[in-house]
């Protein structure tokens, strides 16, 4: 099974997913979010499939960074601009669910 992983390389938590997905033997294709971004259909369906308090980390610097105009503008607007407001990991299966964050709802959902 073929998945797209968005994450970055230096987050504990895609370090630990990417390790796991390779001891599983699963075919990742990694996209790192500062360099490369995240497609805004992809953000919009995670963001359907999830919400916005899941996919935003609102604890985080960049979030606490932002005016009250940006905050409140369109998400897929603000992940654009700030991929690292996204939590992390951010996996598009092969039928095109997502997951976000690495849980036991995401390992379930690849069959971890």
């Amino acid at each position: 099974m073929a998945i797209r992983f968005y994450g970055l390389k230096n987050c504990d938590s895609c370090r630990a997913a990417l390790r796991a997905l390779e001891v599983a033997g699963m075919q990742v294709e990694f996209q790192d979010v500062r360099n490369d971004g995240v497609p805004a259909d992809v953000l919009r369906r995670a963001l359907e499939e999830h919400g916005a308090e899941r996919v935003m980390n609102r604890r985080s610097t960049t979030w606490r960074g932002l005016d009250q105009a940006a905050r409140a503008g369109d998400p897929v607007d603000l992940l654009t601009a700030n991929p690292a407001l996204m939590k992390r990991p951010l996996i598009v299966l092969a039928d095109g669910a997502t997951t976000i964050g690495w849980d036991d709802g995401a390992r379930r959902a690849l069959g971890l």
